[in-house]
């Protein structure tokens, strides 16, 4: 049933009976082949709306490491979550079944935003980071997610330090005989590395010449202090860039890999079929639309860990129906963290 989601339309019209029949039949997989999962959840009946599905709060992937086995399941890699204030990451095991689903899903979302077009990929990391033996960086694996854009793909950092070195030669390179150019990094790496870095002027110039699409993720917490708002980190990047650049900003959690959430014209993040969103009080956990909420992410795509349906610690609001970008189905923004929860680096807002 998962593949069938993810066949369809990315937002498209959405049937809910279908998602939320998957929804329950993960559930009852985690419950059936994860101890951990069933101990959390001894008494599991099947729901009859998506608000009654059980999520775990995302703290949990701190402190348990839930692992899915039936028998088919073949775990590869632990994707950790960026450092936060408690130096405590977040830990999800990966497997190869729910990694081509995840890449199938984050190809069909970006897809949608920036085209199917290939072109060099330039990622703002240090390629030093892909050879940690068993574990996978979310810095890494979001720009990675644009792997199937790339018709090449160079990696642009010396090192994952704050005050890392850009290595412009290897940006030259990318540039060599392209009129087009993707680049990723998190948010702060591509304000303070790439747009307050050393360019070369002569690569500067060559830059203005090319159509780039930047993506980037990972908040702006980072930038608080520099007092950057949305529309002079986008300005200071298109400057840089030739006519027709765009500026994608998306949003998305390790513990909900494969699904990312790019901001549309009007400001919204819109949820593909094969996913959901909901708003809940955070004191009561009633559902909450039109307002602000904690947000609960759920998607159809995890089998070897049961982080299917997940209440993360940021608050949005959530509304429904079609938005003026012409996209349908279930949306929201982004508008900040709960009091007191702790400085995310993956996906702080």
């Amino acid at each position: 049933m998962s593949q069938a989601l993810l066949d369809r339309p990315v937002y498209g019209p959405r049937d809910p009976e279908a998602f939320l029949a998957e929804m329950n039949r993960l559930t009852r997989f985690h419950q059936t082949h994860c101890p951990d999962y069933l101990r959390v959840f001894p008494d599991i009946v099947p729901a009859r709306q998506i608000e009654d599905l059980p999520y775990l709060h995302v703290s949990a992937f701190k402190h348990v490491p839930f692992r899915t086995q039936d028998g088919t399941i073949t775990h590869e890699r632990v994707l950790n979550s960026s450092a936060t204030s408690s130096a405590q990451a977040s830990q999800i095991a990966l497997d190869q079944q729910s990694s081509a689903l995840q890449a199938q899903s984050s190809q069909a979302i970006l897809s949608d935003f920036i085209g199917a077009e290939s072109r060099p990929l330039l990622i703002l990391d240090d390629k030093a980071a892909l050879v940690q033996r068993g574990t996978v960086s979310a810095r890494i694996a979001a720009g990675l997610a644009l792997r199937p854009f790339a018709s090449r793909i160079a990696f642009a950092l010396g090192s994952q330090a704050a005050d890392a070195p850009v290595l412009w030669d290897r940006v030259a390179v990318s540039l060599e005989g392209q009129d087009s150019l993707l680049i990723y990094g998190f948010t702060w790496v591509l304000w303070r590395l790439w747009a307050g870095g050393d360019m070369p002027p002569n690569l500067a110039r060559r830059l203005s010449e090319v159509q780039v699409t930047y993506v980037h993720s990972g908040g702006w917490k980072k930038l608080e202090a520099d007092r950057v708002s949305a529309e002079d980190f986008n300005a200071r990047l298109l400057g840089l860039a030739g006519p027709g650049s765009q500026v994608i900003d998306y949003y998305g959690l390790v513990e909900q890999n494969g699904v990312v959430f790019p901001q549309c014209a009007a400001g919204w993040r819109h949820v593909p079929v094969w996913a959901d969103v909901l708003g809940r009080d955070p004191h009561t956990h009633r559902i909450v639309e039109d307002a602000p909420a904690q947000l609960q992410l759920m998607n159809v795509t995890p089998r070897g860990a049961p982080y299917h349906t997940v209440l993360t610690e940021d608050l949005g609001e959530v509304q429904q129906g079609p938005c003026t970008c012409g996209r349908s189905g279930r949306r929201f923004k982004l508008l900040g963290r709960l009091p007191k929860a702790e400085t995310r680096g993956c996906a702080n807002v």
